[in-house]
């Protein structure tokens, strides 16, 4: 390991940060719009790979399916809406379903293979879900954006620290720093504009999954928080981080039930055989007039879930054999395809559920499965919505959701797309690339009628250089100073951070030791022990370039952490029972609530600000 790495300077117009499915779609739609201009993409793994949908998936989650007459822009809106219990900002929601069936379409184009009808329809999951044969979905995704951008503009294994801005304008951006994962080198991008897509949070709670099973989560483990972690830091205005997603999944493998309850019309049973959504469909009526929405918003369905639990009627199953008998139909042949299709909803994307299956002898046409709440991840692009706050779309967004180019942040020439853009969820791997694809538009637009270029602090420069390499060098300082590495008065490795924030939050922030609950004091805390972690972050030793990314992604996360704690303080309700409970504010409150929750953290004093915007119903 060199004493000081090398630093590579890129020039360039449009930066794009992070090869997921938001990165990807960004990537594509701003080299077709910026003919002249260099767009450049760096991403800390490969894109084939990159991001949530990198292990495959089988179904897409948003599509309208306007072709065919299922649902108009004005229905999504509706059902977000309801499904985020009043909360959501429209005229994004809109935006992204207006344009997302044409992404499907291209998708499809391109060789992702999509399940049909006889008549050459798409079969249907759920009202917005299209099965998918989807192993391979990310590279069939990924290939036209890699062409699109030529190899030279992509920067593939490097990990982008920390964003730039002007030195002459702190609202403004000028680019990224960060260093290469396998050569150590720093590289500086300067750019005119900005699109981050890093990813949203997983491992910030403590895992139901711990010791052999560590690693194993539902969200990707690899999203790491980045896309809150970089623009946080710089002072940018953030939405809803107070929200989180608790996703109900088969027990320890965290394999998907989405098809199983929607294509294959399976029913969940308490360990007595009774339907908790049957026996606890009066606890809906306290939470009017979402209660009544149909279906059922997402934290209403495992508020039911977690009554039956915190009484002791679990385990919680999903009833695999009814809905697999009742499929076939006693039809032998069709049994079998049944089954095969029971797997493959697994092996497209979760394949750790497929081998638990195996493992635990459980022959899904013979045996119920359990299901459990999970830890809470923190996202804007699934069922989660927290994010940047974002100017929206010209002729939807009202006057104070709009001051400038269409997903850009409060930073100009800073764009969001996918998990990075509040208020605005259920994109999932099409509303993403489609977001991405609407971003980079805005920021081409944004290059093209900018005048000045943003001037780079070199003094900044020289400091975040020094940062980014100060791990390596505080283990190797002090190594000496004990007989293992592990165990060290000067420093603490990455991994040893991690399960100290995981525990933090977990204990304090309502995970699932503490049953989802907390208060004002139990947060409080949270946010002492949290700024007493931030200080020991200064210490993280890093033993090669492996533990150096681990290092900065965990400071990624420490910012997440305390933007949620700091979020959950100030929203002084319940507003999605069943992702947590404040015990001292039980009840969902909309009188006083029904607004979205912001934060700004200032730079210069180190100080947060934390309040509200209002929400407006712009669709009926």
């Amino acid at each position: 390991m060199p004493a000081a790495p090398s630093t590579e300077v890129i020039e360039c117009d449009i930066l794009i940060i992070g090869g997921g499915m938001s990165g990807c779609g960004a990537a594509f739609e701003a080299s077709y719009w910026g003919k002249g201009l260099r767009v450049i993409m760096v991403e800390k793994a490969v894109i084939e790979r990159s991001g949530a949908t990198g292990e495959g998936l089988s179904a897409i989650n948003c599509y309208m399916g306007m072709k065919w007459g299922w649902n108009t822009p004005e229905d999504f809106v509706n059902y977000v809406r309801n499904d985020m219990m009043g909360l959501a900002r429209e005229d994004l929601v809109y935006d992204v379903g207006r344009h997302v069936d044409a992404t499907v379409h291209m998708w499809e184009e391109w060789g992702l293979p999509i399940w049909k009808k006889p008549d050459g329809t798409y079969e249907r999951v759920g009202r917005w879900q299209i099965p998918i044969h989807g192993e391979s979905i990310k590279p069939i995704v990924a290939e036209p954006s890699r062409f699109a951008l030529g190899e030279e503009n992509l920067y593939e294994r490097i990990l982008v620290t920390h964003l730039l801005i002007d030195e002459r304008d702190p609202g403004r951006i000028a680019g990224a720093i960060g260093f290469g994962v396998r050569d150590g080198n720093i590289y500086e991008f300067r750019a005119k504009a900005v699109i981050c897509t890093a990813g949203g949070a997983s491992n910030i709670f403590r895992p139901r999954s711990t010791g052999e099973g560590l690693g194993r989560n539902w969200y990707s483990v690899f999203d790491t928080g980045s896309v809150y972690g970089l623009v946080i830091p710089i002072g940018t205005e953030m939405t809803q981080m107070e929200h989180r997603f608790v996703p109900s999944r088969f027990k320890d493998g965290y394999g998907p039930i989405g098809m199983w309850f929607q294509f294959f019309r399976a029913r969940a049973t308490n360990a007595l055989g009774e339907d908790y959504t049957v026996t606890r469909e009066s606890e809906l009526r306290k939470y009017e007039p979402y209660g009544s929405a149909v279906p059922t918003p997402t934290p209403l369905r495992n508020h039911q879930m977690y009554l039956d639990i915190i009484e002791g009627k679990g385990p919680i199953y999903i009833r695999t054999e009814e809905a697999i008998a009742r499929l076939a139909g006693g039809d032998a042949a069709r049994l079998e395809e049944v089954k095969g299709e029971a797997w493959e909803d697994f092996l497209d994307m979760t394949i750790s559920q497929a081998l638990m299956w195996a493992g635990q002898n459980i022959a899904p046409e013979d045996t119920p499965s359990e299901i459990v709440l999970a830890e809470p991840y923190i996202m804007g692009s699934h069922s989660g919505e927290a994010g940047a706050w974002v100017s929206g779309p010209e002729g939807l967004a009202t006057p104070d959701y709009s001051w400038g180019y269409n997903r850009m942040s409060t930073i100009n020439g800073l764009f969001a797309a996918g998990d990075g853009v509040g208020a605005a969820p259920h994109k999932f791997s099409s509303g993403s690339f489609t977001e991405g694809r609407i971003a980079a538009k805005s920021a081409v637009a944004y290059v093209q009628d900018m005048g000045d270029t943003p001037r780079v602090d070199k003094a900044r420069v020289d400091q975040l250089r020094k940062a980014i390499w100060q791990p390596l060098k505080t283990l190797e300082k002090h190594r000496g100073a004990s007989t293992s590495e592990e165990i060290n008065p000067h420093y603490l490795l990455p991994k040893q951070g991690l399960v100290r924030l995981q525990k933090i939050m977990d204990e304090y922030a309502a995970g699932t030791s503490v049953q989802y609950t907390t208060s004002e004091p139990v947060l409080q805390r949270g946010l002492d022990l949290l700024g007493m972690l931030r200080e020991d972050l200064e210490q993280l030793g890093a033993r090669d370039l492996h533990e150096l990314l681990r290092c900065w992604e965990l400071s990624h996360r420490a910012w997440v952490a305390e933007a949620h704690v700091r979020h959950l303080i100030h929203r002084k309700e319940t507003r999605w029972p069943g992702y947590y409970y404040r015990t001292d504010y039980p009840d969902l409150d909309d009188a006083n609530w029904k607004v979205f929750v912001n934060s700004k953290y200032d730079p210069d004093t180190g100080q947060w600000d934390t309040f509200t915007r209002p929400y407006h119903q712009i669709v009926p």
